[in-house]
């Protein structure tokens, strides 16, 4: 997600990973979670294998792509529960919690229709983790449980469930240099590494900001209200363009083509998610707003005002260089170099502030399963 970097962030990397020819379910029972996190889904599913058409095995490089994919879904549907519970629509198809008016018609400032898009974007991710781990179940390989460690505190203003989570909403670093990213014609991440997109919002990408209000007590200023739904917005393209980077640089790793099927149709999905959310975040109010439990302040641009080639409006890639500056440029997404992706992603999410207060064993778990997708090979 975001730049892919071969390194782990700090929190990640302090965590000693086992070897990697250490047998996962050992590794698993040294980490105290044993089958619980990782089982042998035939036992759970069945005979369905059946539904998919394909009674043929998967390679291990396939499945360790669709756990670290099924591992990344479950995150993204723990997060964005979060958001629906206190923004979006709260039915059936979404249950948990009661909605919270302040900062649900904060979030209509952006768009009248927001919370009918969180609640299908949670729908939609809730959907991806449990079909991925219904087909590793189906091959007889091991799928993803990470129940174990659901031990974050969430919000406890008024319409959260207060259910523990898997990730932290309150503590949020934003790299916003997806703006820039894909407004750019003359340069992709994949053939300029080094070089810098300027940040949307500069003052997300520095300081932990929240998303969602802590307690009820961040309600009683509106303009620090509208400030955590802009930061809300913010984060949500912050998220899908890194699943809309993902899948494709994992799908050129994939062997079987059902697992390639697999993944070239959930990642459009995820592209789907990003320009939507592109789009909504353009339409942040302008505002300067101070946190009052930590001090920390935001200011959000006015993003009508940022220059011909930046402007909100333009929510479609612009075409840039591709495999070779001697080729045309064309509109595509970007980065989808393979080399260490999942590592990548994980590194991204983990700087972003999602897992501020997560475990080491949890940071050895994730590497594990980053480890073994990106060891994958056709």
């Amino acid at each position: 997600m975001n730049k892919v970097k071969n390194q782990l962030s700090p929190q990640v990397a302090n965590v000693s990973s086992p070897p990697r020819t250490l047998p996962r379910r050992t590794f698993l029972c040294r980490m105290g979670v044993g089958a619980i996190a990782l089982a042998p889904g035939a036992a759970l599913f069945g005979s369905a294998s059946k539904a998919f058409g394909d009674s043929s095995a998967i390679t291990a490089g396939d499945a360790a792509l669709l756990r670290f994919a099924a591992a990344a879904e479950i995150l993204e549907a723990d997060f964005w529960i979060q958001y629906n519970e206190l923004g979006g629509v709260q039915d059936a198809e979404v249950p948990g919690g009661t909605g919270n008016e302040d900062y649900t018609e904060a979030i209509e400032v952006l768009d009248e229709d927001m919370p009918i898009y969180i609640h299908d974007n949670t729908d939609d991710e809730i959907s991806h983790h449990t079909f991925l781990n219904a087909y590793l179940a189906s091959k007889g390989a091991a799928t993803v449980n990470l129940g174990p460690f659901r031990t974050l505190p969430g919000s406890s203003a008024t319409g959260s469930s207060g259910k523990r989570r898997l990730t932290n909403l309150t503590q949020l670093t934003l790299d916003t240099s997806w703006w820039t990213r894909y407004r750019s014609s003359a340069h992709n991440p994949d053939l300029d590494p080094d070089f810098v997109f300027p940040q949307a919002v500069p003052t997300l990408a520095v300081g932990q900001h929240t998303a969602i209000p802590r307690t009820d007590a961040d309600l009683s200023d509106s303009n620090f209200v509208q400030a955590m739904a802009n930061t809300a917005a913010f984060h949500f393209p912050t998220i899908e363009q890194g699943g809309n980077s993902l899948y494709p640089s994992m799908a050129l790793r994939a062997s079987n083509q059902q697992v390639l099927r697999i993944l070239l149709s959930i990642g459009p999905t995820e592209t789907m998610h990003f320009q939507t959310w592109s789009d909504k975040a353009g339409n942040a109010p302008s505002l300067i707003a101070v946190d009052p439990v930590t001090g920390v302040s935001v200011t959000f641009p006015d993003l009508e005002d940022v220059g011909e080639n930046l402007q909100k409006s333009l929510i479609m890639p612009e075409p840039c260089p591709f495999l070779s500056r001697d080729l045309p440029r064309c509109s595509i997404i970007r980065p989808t170099k393979t080399t260490g992706v999942a590592m990548g992603a994980l590194k991204f999410l983990t700087d972003m502030g999602l897992f501020i207060g997560q475990s080491p064993q949890f940071f050895a778990f994730m590497s594990q399963l980053a480890q073994e997708a990106d060891a994958a090979h056709r």
